[in-house]
């Protein structure tokens, strides 16, 4: 999830030519609603979304669902980084831009795990 449409195509081709069925979502709030009526095996959401910041997204899915791998992308990972603690929920943390190829990796990393 991600709320450039540019970004979400590209890791959503990326996603399906890997053989994963994607569903995407313009807000955190559409997002956990989407988890309440599919099982999925792995969120990508973004840090800076309408209505919801990402850390928040994360937290609300894993309150309900703590297995669910979560990758978490920014352009502001310095600021996260700062903090004293990772974002709750997140399983994964990558800084914007990145290649598809460091995505594809940080999949198989987060679903390994789980």
């Amino acid at each position: 999830m991600d709320d450039d449409p540019l970004v979400c195509d590209s890791i959503r081709r990326m996603l399906e030519f890997d053989g994963f069925h994607v569903n995407i979502s313009r807000s955190g709030a559409e997002a956990i609603a989407l988890c309440e009526k599919e099982t999925f095996d792995l969120i990508i959401l973004d840090y800076l979304m309408p209505e919801m910041k990402g850390d928040e997204v994360a937290a609300a899915l894993k309150a309900r669902w703590p297995d669910l791998p979560i990758i978490m992308v920014t352009a502001d990972a310095e600021s996260i980084a700062l903090r004293d603690e990772p974002p709750v929920g997140v399983d994964f943390l990558m800084e914007k831009p990145f290649q598809l190829a460091a995505l594809r990796e940080a999949v198989s990393k987060v679903l390994v795990k789980a």
